[in-house]
């Protein structure tokens, strides 16, 4: 092929003398920035000339431009049977296989997704109590006078009394502490909690008081107080002190949060994963359904199944003996007892302390008495026939700590987990519609123009039926394909040479044109695609 006057050879990549399996001395130009597609009938070449000629040489010589240190990290490629190649840049291939196994792989996490979300996550999510449910927000003097207005309104302007909470160390004690507040002019204690002073700040009516004497007040008690102050108000009605924060501190429960980070909604970090599970969602435990097998046989004739051998028949026995005095009746079949019922066998009595022979212990005290026996071989091979995956119980399957599932974005108020459970196209609807609280940095909007866009650009695909949450490893290969090509888009690679392998497969006639025009939006940025 002669190039046109003016053009380049860069505008071209040449191959010659192509040898690779069964190509012939194949010598030919394939032009950049251009979206070429290769066909032919099985057998005739297409792979090795697209995947083993020219993606091994771009995907080897990009290596090589590495030190001798970093190449020895990364997967070098055997050099191509072919005299040369000219005018090749940087290759990826995208192909059908999938090599995750690791369950910490999920959409989210090969989307780069994620990684997204924690981060807003961490900039705008919202607070809410573990024990009230209640949103936490800092308290600035603002805020916290503009609420007395409004309370001191609807009591009828009764008397305030601010004050700040000041806890008594062990090592001092109470004369000593009231000693150093008169020092510094705080010569009243409005109440005494255990350790813990009740120190008034100031005593006003909010109505005849001057702003900025209610502004000092609260200034200086916020100050004092570590970021704490309460206000009593001194009307029917109102016993309870009207509390406040400047920290992520619920006031009403006297309960303290810390402050969030990006790794605290990651799943694969130690800082957020669930401490049972490690971050799996999942642990190895007893599989009550096969404990029980067959829901239809009743106590009395054996439906809790290990205990029906000769070497643990005595726990039958004693099912038998304590069933009767807590009336639980042995001749309904399990799947007819309520819920109360099943827990009692299974978990034993509420205030079970240890007594074998005194109290019903349960098939769980059973299994956990197992356990501590399974140096032996048969004890082993016993406690694998009943044992299987089951949702983790501290997180549910979130994957993610208690703390991490306190914060929650928009309205109605989702976790991170909750989102990760939405499919993608439902999670875009979330997302495009969600409006962040001011004031909100540039960084923030990108961050919100980023994963509006990767949204988008996996319904583009047809994969809005997926959940983030999804395990990467179960995944189809045209799903990964997919998924691995709006991932290139997302990433704004300029100047590549894109090698997809039979992205059609699988996918529904509809979709096709979505995935041919995501493969001409790369073209656009500046890529290069060959498609077999």
């Amino acid at each position: 092929m002669n190039h046109p006057i003016g053009t380049s050879l860069r505008d071209a990549i040449r191959i010659r003398g192509a040898r690779q399996n069964n190509l012939k001395n194949l010598t030919l130009e394939i032009p950049t920035g251009e979206l070429v597609v290769v066909t032919g009938v099985s057998g005739s070449g297409k792979s090795s000339l697209v995947f083993d000629t020219l993606y091994a040489e771009g995907q080897r010589r990009y290596v090589e431009t590495f030190s001798p240190y970093a190449r020895q990290f990364l997967d070098r490629m055997d050099k191509p049977q072919v005299d040369a190649v000219e005018g090749i840049p940087p290759a990826i291939a995208i192909d059908q296989t999938n090599p995750v196994r690791t369950s910490r792989s999920t959409v989210g996490t090969m989307t780069e997704l994620n990684d997204h979300l924690k981060l807003l996550y961490a900039r705008a999510a919202k607070l809410h109590c573990r024990d009230c449910s209640r949103e936490i927000s800092r308290d600035t003097p603002e805020s916290i006078y503009a609420s007395l207005a409004e309370r001191a309104r609807a009591a009828g302007d009764p008397r305030l009394v601010i004050t700040f909470p000041v806890t008594v160390p062990k090592n001092f004690s109470e004369a000593e502490i009231t000693q150093l507040l008169e020092r510094q002019g705080y010569t009243r204690i409005h109440a005494r909690n255990g350790g813990r002073l009740e120190v008034v700040q100031d005593r006003l009516r909010l109505a005849s008081a001057e702003r900025a004497r209610v502004m000092e007040a609260l200034e200086a008690a916020l100050r004092v107080g570590q970021g704490r102050v309460d206000v009593h108000a001194d009307a029917p009605g109102e016993g309870g002190a009207w509390r406040y924060s400047s920290d992520l501190h619920c006031a009403q429960c006297d309960i303290h949060y810390a402050e969030p980070t990006p790794s605290l909604f990651s799943f694969n970090s130690p800082i957020g994963a669930c401490d049972a599970c490690r971050g799996f969602g999942r642990v190895i435990g007893v599989d009550y359904g096969l404990v029980v097998p067959d829901e239809n046989k009743t106590l009395r004739d054996g439906a809790v199944k290990p205990w029906q051998t000769k070497s643990f028949i005595d726990c039958q026995r004693d099912l038998l003996k304590f069933a009767p005095q807590f009336g639980i009746p042995l001749d309904t079949p399990w799947r007819e007892l309520s819920g109360e019922e099943r827990r009692w066998v299974i978990d034993g009595e509420p205030k079970w302390k240890g007594k074998w022979n005194k109290q019903w212990y349960g098939i769980r005290h059973f299994f956990a008495w197992l356990e501590s026996k399974a140096y032996k071989m048969h004890i082993r091979v016993l406690l694998s026939r009943y044992r299987a995956y089951t949702p983790c119980a501290a997180c549910g399957g979130a994957r993610l700590k208690p703390e991490a599932l306190l914060w929650k974005l928009g309205r109605p108020g989702l976790t991170v987990h909750q989102l990760m459970l939405l499919p993608i196209d439902r999670a875009r609807a979330f997302i495009d519609a969600l409006e962040l609280p001011a004031p909100m940095d540039q960084a923030a909007e990108l961050l919100m123009d980023e994963l509006r866009a990767r949204l988008g650009y996996l319904c583009e695909v047809g994969l809005g039926y997926l959940t983030l949450d999804r395990q990467s490893r179960t995944l189809s290969g045209g799903e990964v394909q997919r998924i691995n090509l709006t991932t290139a888009l997302g990433t704004s690679l300029v100047n590549t040479l894109f090698v997809l392998d039979e992205p059609s497969i699988g996918l529904h006639p509809r979709d096709m044109g979505r995935v041919i025009q995501v493969m001409k939006n790369l073209r656009d940025a500046g890529n290069s695609l060959v498609v077999v």
